[in-house]
């Protein structure tokens, strides 16, 4: 399941007004796509990960079902698969590299749809963190094309709080003696260690340390879970494809385009999809304050709160099998009609 597709979609003109030549999206696809196309579901990447990290809810009897969905993984642009900062030629480089929005990444993805697979309309559409993220703006951007949504951990527009978070983040990273003149020159390993760990502090609830969950993971000591978890995990990525990802997350917005010219009131408003808010109770970034003042603005949105510990992981639960089978009933609910 690890292998990927490529989709090219030449020129592609970014909202930033640039235009990225040789444009590219890459994806992977589970399951079979029904006869009616009525099955589909789009299920795009959050922040540092790639299709093959969040693939593991794609199972029979989980929570994306392969048996009964088709379901297509779209990596986000700057996730390094598909057009990002670490595989993009000259002229882009230092201090050039072109901003990413996701109102790029939806365009891209709905001609993913329509031109390789004939598919015009979507069963659902699920995300967690910055693919809920995306999920939002899909349901907002193409109202008429989205049945359901499902946005775990994510946010219609970026707070200012979660702001705040993100500086914290960029400049943890850029602190390396790497990063020179807007772009980094090697690689920022001691930077994306700092950057785990400063990580680490926000994803996770208070409690999820206070009661050792780290410990029942099966790690010897909160240094061992830092190292092995956190500052493992971005090391397996390059430093500007962090920050391009990054710098997408901090200007999300689905009222920032030419449809909704910055009325956020409005974008909820237009939202016709049958849709579940699910932020955690305990993430730190993401507040169920600010999801259930987005969700009361949406026609067709039910605010339901993953009552756990976990912080922001509670809406990636690969370890934790509570939050798992509560994602997994919310989606069936979602898509029989129960929710």
């Amino acid at each position: 399941m690890n292998d990927h597709k490529v989709f090219e979609l030449g020129n592609l003109r970014l909202q930033c007004g640039m235009i990225l030549p040789k444009a590219q999206l890459t994806y992977q696809a589970y399951g079979k796509l029904a006869a009616d196309k009525s099955n589909v579901v789009l299920y795009p990447t959050s922040y540092g990960a790639q299709h093959m990290d969040t693939e593991w809810l794609i199972r029979p009897g989980g929570i994306l079902d392969p048996e009964r969905y088709f379901i297509v993984i779209p990596n986000m642009f700057g996730n390094g698969l598909s057009s990002s900062p670490s595989n993009i030629a000259e002229p882009y480089g230092m201090a050039r590299f072109p901003a990413f929005s996701h109102w790029d990444n939806v365009q891209a993805q709905r001609r993913l749809l329509a031109e390789v697979f004939g598919v015009e309309r979507l069963a659902l559409v699920y995300g967690w963190s910055m693919g809920a993220q995306q999920a939002l703006h899909w349901a907002a951007i193409f109202p008429d094309q989205v049945d359901n949504i499902c946005a775990v951990c994510g946010s219609a527009r970026t707070s200012p709080h979660n702001k705040v978070f993100l500086e914290g983040v960029r400049a943890t990273l850029t602190a390396d003696p790497a990063w020179q003149n807007g772009g980094f020159t090697a690689r920022p390993v001691r930077g994306l260690r700092a950057m785990g760990r400063l990580y680490a502090g926000w994803a996770m609830s208070q409690a999820f340390y206070r009661e050792g969950k780290h410990l029942e993971l099966g790690f010897a000591s909160l240094e061992d879970y830092l190292v092995r978890v956190w500052e493992a995990n971005f090391l397996r990525r390059d430093g500007d494809d962090l920050l391009s990802m990054l710098a997408t997350w901090y200007q999300s917005d689905i009222s920032d385009n030419e449809i909704y010219q910055g009325d956020l009131a409005a974008a909820l408003g237009a939202i016709k999809a049958r849709a579940i808010i699910m932020p955690s109770r305990t993430d730190l970034y993401f507040t169920p304050e600010d999801s259930g003042a987005e969700s009361v603005q949406m026609p067709n949105a039910v605010f339901r709160p993953i009552e756990s510990i976990w912080g922001h992981r509670a809406g990636n639960p690969t370890d934790n099998t509570d939050d798992e089978a509560f994602l997994r009933n919310a989606v069936q609910a979602l898509l029989t009609g129960g929710a």
